[in-house]
C-alpha cells in the first residue's frame, strides 16, 4: 500500500464513523495529505498504523454543567474534555466556552494541538475542551457560578503532570481565576494544574500577549529571513480577542499598519491605523464591541455585519484571528485580488481546503496556525515550569524566551519543508516537524 492510499484509508475511515464531525474531519483533510513525503521515508508508520492510533483521542470526557442565573433558575450546559495525545506530555490545551463547542470542534482543536505543541520542543501534549456556554451577556456572579459548576466535575480529570487546561476563546484571566479558585477549594493549593491565570494567582507575566505577539514574531522571522520587514506594510486582522488584539499591538510595534480590524458585529477600516488601547479594553469586557468602539471613535468607518475578507481593500498582510473557518474560496479570491502576499493565521484553521488551495494557487505565502499562534502554549509551558519551580519571571523574561521559542519554530518549518519537498511550503513544514515529534515519542514508549 502506498503512503497516499494508507492515507486516503485513515480518512475513509473517520467519514465512516464520524460522518457527523465535520471540523474533525476536515482537520484530518488538512494535515495528513501533506506528511506523505514524510510517510514515503518511513514506512514503518503504515505497519504499525501510526495515523490509525493517532487521528483517534486517547480520552473524551463529557457531562453537564448545572449552574444559576441571577433569577435563581437553574440551567444546564454541556462540557467535554478531549485528552488527545500524551506521547511527549501531559495533555495541554485551552477551554472554550461558546455556543459553537461542540465533539467535532473540540476533537478539532485537540487534534491541532498535537502538533502545535510538538513543534515548541516543550514536553507537553494535546488537549481541549470547554463547554457550550456564551458569556456575552452574563453577570460576573453567573459566570463565576457558571466556571465553578464546571470546574466541580473537570477538577477530578487535572493535575500537572496529567492535564492542564488554559484559556481560549471565551475563557480569559477572569474565568481562569474562577475555575483555579474552585479547584482550590476541592484539593489543595496546586497553581501547576491550569496556566493563563492572573499574574496575582501565579501567573507567568507576559502570558497574556504571548499568543498575538508570537504570530507577529513569527511572521517578522519570515519577513527578516527574506530581507524584509512589517515596514511601511499594511496589515489585516481579523478578531479583538486576545489574539487579534495583542497582535495589532504587536505589529503597529515592529513598523506595521493596521488598517482593518474586525470582529462578530463587522470591521472597521482605517488609515490613520487602529487605536490599540480602545481596542486592548475589548479583551477586559466581553460585552464590549468593536461596533460600540467605532462609535466612540472619530476616525475610520464600520461596517456592519460584514467580514473584513470581503471588503475591497489595499493590504500586503492579513492575519485572521477569529476562528475557525471564516475564510472560504470567494473569501480567498478577493483578498488575493486586494493584492495580499502573505497570511498568517493566528487562529486555528481559519481557512477551509478550498481557500488553502486558491492562496496556494496565487502563490500567497501561507503561515498556518499550529506555527503561527503556538507562542500562546508554550508561555503556558513556560508558566508551568515557573509554578513547578516556585519563581516569578519577568516580562522581558517571558518575552525573551518567546522570541526565541518563536524563532525557533519558523526555522524548523523552514528547514522541514525544505528537507522533505526541496521548497518553502510552511503548511507541510509545521505539519511534518510536529508529527515527527509525536510519532518517535509514540514509539520510544512502544506506540503508547
Amino acid at each position: 500500500m502506498s503512503s497516499k492510499e494508507y492515507i486516503e484509508v485513515i480518512l475513509e475511515n473517520a467519514e465512516k464513523v464520524h460522518p457527523e464531525m465535520s471540523e474533525y474531519r476536515q482537520a484530518l483533510e488538512e494535515f495528513l495529505p501533506t506528511i506523505e513525503p514524510y510517510i514515503d521515508e518511513h514506512p514503518e508508520l503504515k505497519e504499525h498504523n501510526v495515523l490509525g492510533l493517532i487521528a483517534e483521542p486517547e480520552r473524551i470526557i463529557k457531562f453537564r454543567i448545572p449552574w444559576q442565573d441571577d433569577e435563581g433558575n437553574w440551567r444546564v450546559n454541556m462540557g467535554i474534555r478531549v485528552q488527545f495525545n500524551s506521547a511527549i506530555g501531559p495533555y495541554k490545551g485551552g477551554l472554550r466556552f461558546d455556543p459553537s463547542v461542540t465533539e467535532s470542534v473540540v476533537r478539532f482543536l485537540g487534534f491541532e494541538q498535537i502538533f502545535k505543541n510538538g513543534l515548541t520542543g516543550l514536553p507537553i501534549g494535546g488537549g481541549k475542551g470547554g463547554a457550550n456556554f456564551d458569556p456575552k451577556g452574563k453577570s460576573d456572579g453567573e459566570i463565576m457560578r457558571f466556571c465553578q459548576s464546571f470546574m466541580t466535575e473537570m477538577q477530578r480529570y487535572l493535575g500537572p503532570d496529567l492535564d492542564v487546561p488554559a484559556g481560549d476563546i471565551g475563557v480569559h484571566a477572569r474565568e481562569i481565576g474562577y475555575l483555579y479558585g474552585q479547584y482550590k477549594r476541592i484539593n489543595h493549593n496546586n497553581p501547576g494544574v491550569i496556566t493563563g491565570k492572573p499574574v496575582t494567582l501565579n501567573g507567568i507575566c507576559g502570558r497574556a500577549e504571548a499568543t498575538g505577539h508570537g504570530a507577529a514574531y513569527f511572521v517578522a522571522n519570515y519577513l527578516q529571513d527574506h530581507d524584509d520587514s512589517f515596514e511601511g506594510k499594511r496589515v489585516v486582522i481579523s478578531g479583538t480577542g486576545a489574539v487579534g488584539s495583542r497582535a495589532l499591538e504587536k505589529v503597529t510595534e515592529l513598523g506595521g499598519k493596521v488598517v482593518a480590524i474586525s470582529d462578530i458585529t463587522g470591521y472597521l477600516t482605517t488609515e490613520a491605523g487602529v487605536d490599540i488601547d480602545k481596542i486592548l479594553t475589548m479583551v477586559d469586557d466581553s460585552s464590549y464591541s468593536l461596533k460600540e468602539f467605532a462609535q466612540e471613535c472619530d476616525h475610520g468607518e464600520f461596517y456592519e455585519g460584514e467580514s473584513v475578507w470581503d471588503a475591497a481593500l489595499n493590504y500586503d498582510i492579513a492575519m485572521p484571528c477569529a476562528t475557525q473557518n471564516e475564510i472560504n474560496k470567494t473569501r480567498a479570491k478577493n483578498m488575493v485580488d486586494c493584492g495580499i502576499s502573505l497570511i498568517a493565521e493566528g487562529a486555528n484553521m481559519p481557512v477551509d481546503i478550498e481557500g488553502i488551495a486558491t492562496f496556494k494557487e496565487a502563490g500567497v505565502i501561507h503561515l498556518p496556525g499550529k506555527a503561527v499562534n503556538a507562542g500562546g502554549v508554550a508561555v503556558s509551558a513556560l508558566e508551568m515550569a515557573q509554578n513547578a519551580q516556585r519563581v516569578k519571571w519577568s516580562y522581558e523574561q517571558t518575552d525573551q524566551e518567546l522570541q526565541a521559542i518563536m524563532q525557533e519554530i519558523y526555522e524548523k518549518c523552514r528547514d522541514t519543508s525544505q528537507h522533505y519537498l526541496g521548497k518553502e511550503d510552511f503548511i507541510a513544514g509545521a505539519n511534518i516537524a510536529g508529527f515527527d515529534t509525536v510519532s518517535k515519542a509514540m514509539y520510544a514508549q512502544g506506540l503508547a
